[in-house]
């Protein structure tokens, strides 16, 4: 654990207010649930919850299943991080955290297409070789839980039509799959 040199109390209700600093830093915004842990030095860890984060087996099998079908590096993403991906660069996006534009085009909740003369968007923060072809938020009961996407290494628009169907179709059926 990294000491930040913060103190709160709690009060009479037994709540604590995480400092701005931390919430920005780590991307924590208001309504966004945490998981308490304890570890066995006595000190309690508040870590974010992703929903998306139990689907990662059946996330990297969708993935692999677009990459197979179509020939393009298929992503998953929860709200933070790459949860599943398929294709060459593996290793260098799973993951990894998201950048700050793939973060707005799920919290726009638009289905979004790179079209040629436009500004490539990088896929991850720390990472600006991978690029946004084609990208759909999944959205479960009115909440953004992740993003289904299609990957270019080269910025150029690649996706047409049909991806941007399928990343519509993947979004729509894992948000109907977490509702239920």
């Amino acid at each position: 654990m990294k000491a930040t040199g913060i103190v709160r109390r709690i009060d009479d209700l037994g709540r604590v207010v995480i400092p701005k600093e931390i919430r920005r830093t780590m991307r924590i915004r208001e309504g966004d649930p945490l998981e308490i842990y304890t570890d066995k030095d006595g000190g309690v860890i508040f870590k974010k919850y992703s929903l998306m984060g139990g689907l990662g087996d059946f996330a990297g099998q969708m993935c692999e299943t677009l990459n197979k079908t179509t020939g393009e590096i298929a992503v998953i993403t929860d709200r933070d991080a790459c949860i599943a991906v398929a294709g060459t660069p593996r290793r260098e996006l799973a993951d990894k955290r998201i950048s700050s534009e793939l973060e707005q085009i799920m919290e726009g909740r638009q289905i979004y297409q790179h079209k040629s003369g436009d500004t490539p968007l990088a896929v991850c923060e720390e990472n600006e070789k991978y690029f946004v072809s084609c990208a759909a938020p999944i959205l479960s009961e009115g909440d953004v839980l992740g993003c289904v996407l299609f990957v270019s290494s080269d910025g150029e628009a690649k996706s047409g039509e049909t991806d941007y169907k399928l990343v519509q179709t993947i979004a729509g059926f894992l948000g109907r799959h977490m509702e239920a």
